[in-house]
């Protein structure tokens, strides 16, 4: 069972290449977030005829998250459980496959401080509720996404520049660190301990050619999904090519 996220930054610009992608990585599951389009725009007839069923929590402009799977989505929730009052379409759940699998497109939080980054924490709080309310349901679960919080420093090229950024800041880490103390696994670095494995490059100052990148967008395993991970990897090819998005997919395979 192959599982990845995308940061697709705009599923209209992007489509051509996440096709392309669909087509050569051919994953079983994949989280989807800023498509960037209401639910009615999203190209549902380009990814069905892939053999993907679709669930699209959509919003004009801005953000927005998708779930693509092969097999049927059951038990679908759009909005993040506890947080209904979120205008914001960030969070999509639904199980599949015989894992539940989320999409998260986590607030950036600048500038700091603020109302935006008060924003950002105050989401993480009821991200990581929700990840401890379905913990115990001791299905394997995978929490994927941009989570917009680089975890160490050297998931980032530069850490004194980024030091003041919201990504980085003892709260984001703190926040981050306590999904992974209830119980769930970095399967990035299960696999990669430590390393330079960077899925973010931004567009200006020749970023992606210096490789002047971020580990932003992470695969969070419960016990049950990381007992059966036998392999995490990021794809780097799909940044590399024409209208490219700044993130790449990231990618697990768990055996079920």
């Amino acid at each position: 069972m192959k599982i990845a996220t995308f940061n697709v930054n705009s599923i209209k610009a992007r489509l051509p290449r996440v096709l392309e992608w669909l087509d050569e990585a051919a994953p079983d599951i994949v989280c989807l977030q800023e498509i960037k389009c209401i639910d009615e725009n999203f190209p549902a007839l380009e990814i069905e005829d892939r053999g993907y069923n679709l669930a699209v929590h959509g919003q004009k402009t801005y953000n927005g998250v998708a779930l693509l799977s092969k097999f049927p989505l059951e038990d679908v929730t759009r909005g993040l459980p506890g947080n209904e009052n979120d205008p914001q379409a960030r969070y999509i759940e639904a199980f599949t496959g015989g894992l539940r699998v989320a999409s998260i497109y986590l607030p950036n939080g600048n500038p700091r401080p603020g109302e935006k980054f008060d924003y950002k924490l105050d989401w993480m709080a009821h991200l990581t509720a929700r990840a401890r309310a379905i913990l115990e349901w001791e299905e394997p679960v995978v929490l994927a996404g941009d989570y917009n919080v680089i975890p160490r420093d050297e998931d980032c090229f530069d850490p004194e520049g980024w030091r003041e950024d919201a990504l980085t800041q003892p709260e984001s880490r703190a926040k981050f660190r306590e999904i992974q103390f209830m119980g769930y696994t970095d399967a990035l670095r299960q696999i990669r301990p430590s390393g330079q494995n960077y899925t973010f490059w931004d567009y200006q100052r020749g970023a992606w050619q210096k490789d002047n990148g971020l580990r932003i967008d992470h695969l969070m395993l419960s016990p049950q999904a990381a007992d059966r991970l036998k392999d995490c990897q990021v794809d780097p090819a799909p940044r590399g090519r024409e209208k490219a998005s700044d993130h790449t997919p990231i990618w697990c395979e768990i055996e079920l």
